[in-house]
């Protein structure tokens, strides 16, 4: 993939990991309920900054503790519930989060770097083209999945294929222009 920044209007859709993108990851372990749900520093500001650039925010995460029974979609959703509303009470949107509970090992077509989630946000909002789509993620299955569904991929770390970027605050000062 190439490196070239995009100029962006307001037709183009964001894609995000949610881990270790929006909010800190838990080393070894998995973010269970709105206790341990922290916002990564700027994310919640840049969020509501990319609310105002791009027509759709999707989050696209793989959520495996589900499967694992460590935690319930209940707890899930309490936690997106929680993400939404946070983002919403600084006027920024997200709409829609989409997330895949099957284990790693299932090789479920929903689970990154699949595109199960990219197709189905396409289906709930058919305005969505790939050509004019970006994914922010921290891994490489992030990655794979905006080749696979033809995105632009920015990765939150440093690489050599991808346009690497150190937070969500750095894609945004990025994308801006």
């Amino acid at each position: 993939m190439c490196k070239i920044i995009p100029k962006i209007d307001y037709s183009w859709t964001l894609f995000l990991d949610r881990d270790g993108v929006i909010n800190k990851k838990i080393e070894g372990d998995y973010v269970k309920s709105v206790n341990e749900f922290e916002f990564l520093p700027k994310a919640l500001d840049s969020i509501v900054k990319f609310s105002r650039l791009f027509h759709r925010i999707i989050i696209v995460t793989n959520q495996q503790g589900i499967s694992k029974k460590l935690m319930t979609e209940d707890d899930l959703n309490a936690i997106h519930k929680h993400l939404k509303k946070s983002i919403q009470k600084q006027n920024g949107k997200i709409d829609a989060i989409y997330f895949a509970p099957q284990l790693a090992t299932a090789n479920s077509y929903m689970r990154k770097p699949n595109i199960g989630m990219a197709l189905q946000a396409r289906e709930d909002f058919p305005s969505i083209d790939f050509k004019k789509s970006i994914m922010i993620g921290d891994s490489i299955s992030d990655m794979e999945f905006a080749d696979k569904a033809g995105m632009k991929g920015f990765f939150i770390g440093n690489s050599p294929k991808y346009t690497s970027v150190n937070s969500l605050y750095n894609a945004y000062q990025i994308l801006k222009y």
